[in-house]
C-alpha cells in the first residue's frame, strides 16, 4: 500500500475501494473527486486548519490545488505540505475498481496533535466522495462503460469497499487503515 508515497516516513494511512463498471483515468477520477479548484470546504479544511499550501487557480499540473506529484497509467499522486504535515492521496484504477489512498506524515508534535481527530472525520467522508465522483462520472456522456445493467433505485450497484488482504469485497465503505502512534493499527504500514 504504502509502494506509491512519496513521503520519508508514513504516520497514517488508509485507502478506501469503490468497484465500479466507469471506464476513466486516475486523473480523471481525481478531478471528480475534487475538481480543478478546492471547495470552500476543502479550503477550510485543507488550507485554515491542516495550513497546506495548495496552489490557486485551474491547471493541468495540479488537482483542486494538489501538485500532481506524480502518475502513470493506472495512478495519479496529489501531493501538499504545511509546515507541520505532508500529506499524499493517491487514486488507483484498476480491475474494476477505484482506490483512494490517504498518506501522512508529520512533520512535528503539532500534526501529530491535529491529524488524529481530523482523520475520524476523513474517514466518514471519503466513501461518499468516491460515490460522487462516480455518479459525476456517470453523468459525463464518454465516461461511462456500457452499462450491464441499470443501478437499483436509491444508488449505485455496488457499494464502496474496503480493501483488505483478507477479502477485497469485505464490509461496506470501512477502511483498511493503519496508522503509527495514533492508535491500534488495522495492518502494519
Amino acid at each position: 500500500m504504502t509502494d506509491f508515497s512519496s513521503l520519508p516516513d508514513i504516520d497514517y494511512a488508509d485507502q478506501f475501494t469503490l468497484s465500479t463498471d466507469i471506464d476513466a483515468t486516475p486523473e480523471r477520477w481525481a478531478r471528480a473527486m475534487f475538481g480543478d479548484t478546492p471547495s470552500l470546504a476543502e479550503l477550510l479544511i485543507w488550507r485554515g486548519v491542516l495550513g497546506l499550501r495548495l496552489s490557486r487557480g485551474r491547471s493541468p499540473a495540479t488537482v483542486a490545488g494538489w501538485l500532481i506529484g506524480a502518475r502513470r497509467e493506472d495512478w495519479i499522486r496529489l501531493e501538499a505540505a504545511s509546515w507541520f504535515l505532508t500529506a499524499n492521496l493517491l487514486v488507483q484504477t484498476a480491475g474494476g475498481r477505484v482506490t483512494l489512498r490517504t498518506f501522512v506524515h508529520y512533520r512535528g508534535p503539532l500534526g501529530h496533535g491535529v491529524w488524529p481527530p481530523l482523520s475520524a472525520v476523513h474517514r466518514r467522508l471519503v466513501p461518499g466522495v468516491l460515490r460522487g465522483a462516480a455518479a459525476r462520472l456517470r453523468r459525463e456522456p464518454a465516461a461511462a462503460a456500457p452499462a450491464r445493467r441499470p443501478p437499483p433505485p436509491g444508488g449505485p450497484s455496488r457499494a464502496a469497499r474496503r480493501e483488505s488482504p483478507r477479502d477485497a469485497a469485505a464490509d461496506p465503505v470501512r477502511p483498511d487503515r493503519a496508522d503509527r502512534g495514533d492508535g491500534p493499527a488495522a495492518a502494519p504500514v
